[in-house]
């Protein structure tokens, strides 16, 4: 017994100790990752990122070692006598049918998950009765499984550490929501990474890590599988484990009250990412009234009506001074870009010419802000025109079909909708959304082979989108009735891959500006292409971001990283203008509805910036934290009931950069709370 429990213990130091080794490295380069902005960091802000984080590794690796002591505590020569030997297989056969041949909760998951849950079964039950019936394959069964196990543990820790860095350096972040969508999206997140980095000379370097550290610090337990028969040491080990379980539980959930620091760094760093990852699927969707500081829901009701001029749920007719103009419109989302990126901006690397050239000759936005960091949020904004909600947005939540959107008006009034997209829309509930709201869908599944001269796992290259975009638009417009095109584009998306020949940089480069500056080629061809059809000279265009390319910073919520670009084009019709305040991304296609004098019914939280008594604001979040912007002060609202205050403070390296305030209550405040309570409410229904 004794002998056993030394093992164990030998065993569950050696993995804790090469997780905080990973843990450590992690923090020690993490920091001076391309996406970290600043490293000014106190001695105790260092003593809270290595001493709290390595608490947390530790708890993270105690909860983790559950599946291996698992392994260890079925081994067993008991469990083959009679009767049980043969109860145990005639349970496993059973499950093995029952999964195979019924309907079960894996085949509600669809995909490949039932075959695996049958071929797991299938195995285990084969397994067990060859060794029910052949004892002397038990011992080499227990040695070669106990190495596959020990082997994947090894691995994992360190495939982890090198994913967390990779995670890093694209979000700035830990695991996060992100992360939960790609576990998801398999398909699209497996291409992408098979295109984006050199996944087998990786694999490889982690395999042979793997396989070293396991030989130079594993061979004494790897060659003693015999000392974890018998019940003995069991009895010992089992309520020790299970206690160090329960407490590392506790204690993981209770470091994260540490991680509230006004410096978002500080905070990522301290954290473990693994259970950031199990953070953010749990908190899939917030119930704001549960979570969220809160007013009298009829006090922030009479707000929301006295703000809109409105009645139940905001419902209000829109009427604009001008006179009902019907004219085409196309709504070109564009996937991550910044504001930053353009020489309107300030940048100077010259990435975006035909963006800096309509912003001459358009209604630009001098400061709009994305809602968040995700495609689903841009895409909610523009077509919902609501304050983010939090938790998971509305696209990806069941039941969202029918809602009142940008597409239903239109559709009311007469439009084609049409939601154009150069990838799968079943990525990220797109279909299910777009199609449950009235728009035909035109994707990737709808291209023909000839019309696609190039594609990534994220779709067609932002060239065939438009031109597909153009095709269709041809067709529509030769019907009676206008029409609404939204376009999402996939270029500016890592891998950054691109059509040969096409700009100065290398299309293999696979760089961010190589993205940037391909999107912006592909959307100059576009404007050269539809400009020679029949339609353009009726057509009005509104260009904006669905989101930045980045989201980290100092703080939760930096407001750099979170200003987008956004213009309505229309030579001819809308004449060039500076719109200088601040502006909501929800309030663009309110403002372009405006400058075609639709009337119509609204329950949209979004203002056209024409409209009398409109006050710039804006609404920024992540999935937990939700931002409101006034003025020059920033409040932000977070779960268990928390505020934050920052004024804009700029400087000339951030003209958006946040100085902390002293949260002393006051009006801007509610109008946060009246905002982002009464939105939720109405449309959590």
């Amino acid at each position: 017994m004794r002998k056993s429990l030394g093992l164990l213990g030998s065993l569950y130091l050696k993995l804790v100790a090469l997780t905080l080794a990973v843990g450590a490295i992690l923090r020690i380069v993490l920091p001076f990752n391309e996406q970290t902005t600043e490293l000014g960091f106190s001695l105790g802000e260092w003593c809270r990122i290595f001493l709290l984080g390595a608490v947390n590794d530790l708890c993270a690796a105690t909860i983790g070692f559950l599946f291996l002591w698992l392994f260890l505590m079925s081994v067993s020569e008991r469990k083959y006598r009679k009767p049980w030997g043969y109860a145990i297989l005639g349970v496993l056969v059973a499950a093995f049918c029952y999964v195979a041949f019924c309907n079960t909760i894996f085949d509600e998951y669809g995909s490949v998950v039932p075959t695996i849950a049958a071929s797991v079964l299938g195995y285990w039950a084969a397994s067990f009765a060859l060794r029910l019936l052949r004892p002397g394959m038990r011992s080499t069964w227990t040695c070669i499984w106990f190495t596959v196990i020990l082997a994947l543990y090894v691995g994992a820790i360190v495939f982890n550490g090198v994913s967390e860095y990779l995670f890093w350096n694209e979000f700035g972040v830990r695991y996060n929501f992100i992360a939960v969508d790609y576990l998801i999206y398999t398909n699209e997140v497996v291409g992408n990474i098979m295109e984006s980095y050199p996944v087998l000379p990786m694999a490889a370097a982690i395999l042979i890590v793997t396989l070293a550290i396991l030989w130079y610090g594993f061979r004494k337990e790897l060659r003693s599988t015999d000392a974890w028969i018998g019940w003995r040491w069991k009895a010992v080990a089992a309520p020790l484990y299970l206690a160090a379980f329960a407490a590392s539980i506790a204690l993981l959930q209770f470091d994260t009250r540490f991680q509230n620091s006004p410096n978002v760094y500080v905070n990522e760093l301290q954290a473990n990412g693994l259970y950031k990852l199990y953070d953010a699927f749990v908190k899939n969707e917030l119930s704001y009234d549960r979570f969220y500081i809160t007013r009298p829901a009829d006090e922030a009701e009479a707000f929301i009506h006295r703000t809109y001029g409105s009645e139940a749920e905001n419902r209000r007719i829109v009427r604009p001074d001008s006179t009902e103009r019907r004219r085409n419109i196309v709504l070109i989302t564009i996937e991550s870009m910044s504001a930053s990126f353009l020489e309107h901006f300030g940048n100077t690397q010259h990435l975006t010419p035909t963006l800096d050239s309509l912003y001459d000759r358009s209604l630009a936005f001098e400061r709009v802000y994305a809602t968040g960091n995700r495609t689903v949020r841009g895409l909610e904004a523009v077509t919902l025109s609501l304050p983010p909600c939090p938790g998971q947005s509305i696209i990806k939540r069941r039941n969202n079909g029918g809602m009142h959107s940008t597409g239903a008006v239109l559709r009311d009034k007469g439009y084609r909708v049409t939601y154009f997209y150069g990838g799968n829309s079943y990525f990220d509930n797109m279909e299910t959304f777009f199609s449950g709201n009235g728009y035909d869908i035109v994707d990737q599944r709808q291209y023909a082979p000839e019309e696609i001269t190039f594609a990534n796992i994220w779709g067609v290259c932002d060239e065939d989108a438009y031109r597909k975009v153009i095709r269709t638009l041809d067709e529509q417009a030769a019907g009676e009735a206008p029409f609404f095109a939204h376009v999402m584009t996939v270029s500016n998306h890592r891998p950054f891959t691109y059509p040969a020949g096409k700009i100065s940089i290398p299309h293999d480069a696979k760089s961010r500006n190589g993205g940037v500056m391909y999107t912006d080629y592909a959307l100059g061809q576009f404007f050269a292409e539809a400009s020679q059809h029949a339609w353009f000279d009726d057509t009005i265009f509104l260009i904006t971001a669905d989101h930045c390319a980045s989201s980290a910073g100092r703080t939760e919520i930096p407001l750099r990283k979170y200003h987008i670009p956004a213009l309505i084009y229309a030579p001819g019709f809308v004449e060039p203008q500076r719109i200088e305040g601040t502006v909501s991304q929800i309030d663009l296609m309110p403002t372009l509805l405006s400058l075609l004098g639709l009337e119509y019914e609204s329950h949209f939280f979004g203002r056209s910036v024409f409209e009398p008594g409109y006050e710039n604001r804006a609404f920024i979040a992540t999935y937990q934290d939700l931002g409101y912007l006034e003025g020059d002060i920033f409040t932000v609202l977070s779960p268990v009931r928390q505020v934050e205050q920052y004024r804009v403070v700029p400087t000339d390296e951030d003209p958006h950069n946040l100085e902390p305030l002293d949260v002393c209550g006051g009006g801007q405040i509610d109008r946060a709370v009246y905002y982002y309570q009464t939105s939720c409410k109405w449309n959590e229904r």
